[in-house]
């Protein structure tokens, strides 16, 4: 999807460009775990300031937007393909408060409660206006996800920042994401295997549910049991099938920034994966947690390159609207 501002020119800064964000600030977690395991400390917390320079780069863009493309993102928030991109913001301000220091506990929390009421009533929302039929079936895709991963989302920072009272939210938000999440993979799996093959790099958000799942589930409960190393083994099947027709897509096509909806669902299983590893430690464990650590590492890195050489070409790329 194609905007313009005042002046004509085309903008790449889709609203669902915030999932950027959420792949640097899922990274940083992952690396942050790993430090607990001997992995550099440093590494972790050089993602965590990049995810909030993408943050304030995106809201600026996203206020340019409002201003001066107006009609075109107010159709991109309204637009049954595209809508639920709008959840990647609600989800960048619950993950990112989780990267702050301790000395600013009390302004985290804050945000993230911010965040909590942001998502839950853009997940009502959504599910309002999906039960409101009238749907077609392309307008169906993996993006419609994003509202379930963002319930899914709000647990995370449950042990960390000591929200206590609001422990029965976390156990809905668990529940209502793992639950809701279960038609919604019923559509899209329907739509993938009925329809010809297209490119779609948004298809790894279909690991989300599960590799988030696990980290909800733990967050709230405080166990990795077998029903939470389920979630993870189901993220890592999925991982294993979608993977090579990912790389097929991305190693035929031009960059396009679309290829940023890889990176939380990578980022988010190599978190689970750690989180598997310190309770659970193993070879098997230890090795899954390190290559799905580096894989993820290594695709938001190569995503990064990417995005500073379009940006450097001013090269104008945006999602085609098939991809969302």
């Amino acid at each position: 999807m194609k905007t313009q501002d005042a002046a004509g020119t085309v903008t790449p800064w889709p609203v669902g460009l915030f999932g950027a964000v959420m792949g640097l600030a899922g990274l940083s977690m992952a690396w942050r775990l790993a430090a607990r395991a001997g992995a550099p400390a440093w590494v972790g917390d050089a993602l965590a300031a990049m995810a909030w320079i993408a943050f304030f780069l995106q809201l600026g863009a996203q206020f340019r937007r409002a201003r001066y493309a107006r009609e075109a993102w107010w159709s991109e928030l309204r637009h049954p393909a595209t809508q639920p991109f709008g959840g990647t913001f609600w989800i960048s301000v619950l993950l990112l408060p989780m990267l702050l220091p301790a000395a600013v506990a009390p302004f985290a929390r804050g945000m993230w409660m911010v965040g909590v009421a942001g998502m839950a009533a853009f997940a009502w929302w959504s599910l309002a206006r999906w039960f409101s039929g009238g749907y077609e079936e392309q307008q169906v895709g993996p993006a419609w996800l994003i509202p379930v991963v963002g319930l899914l989302d709000i647990p995370l920072a449950f042990p960390m920042l000591g929200a206590d009272g609001l422990r029965e939210m976390m156990i809905f938000a668990t529940a209502a994401g793992l639950v809701l999440g279960l038609p919604l993979l019923a559509l899209v799996f329907a739509r993938v295997m009925l329809r010809p093959p297209s490119p779609q790099p948004a298809l790894l958000i279909l690991l989300a549910p599960f590799a988030v799942g696990f980290s909800a589930y733990v967050a709230v409960t405080g166990a990795v049991d077998a029903f939470a190393r389920s979630l993870l083994y189901l993220a890592v099947f999925l991982l294993a099938a979608l993977l090579p027709r990912v790389h097929a897509m991305v190693s035929t096509r031009p960059f396009e920034f679309s290829w940023w909806a890889l990176s939380f669902p990578l980022a988010a299983t190599a978190a689970a994966a750690q989180r598997y590893a310190a309770a659970w430690p193993s070879a098997v464990g230890k090795a899954l947690a390190c290559a799905l650590l580096a894989l993820a590492t290594l695709a938001i890195g190569a995503l990064l390159g990417f995005s500073v050489r379009a940006l450097a070409r001013n090269r104008a790329l945006a999602p085609a609207t098939s991809e969302h």
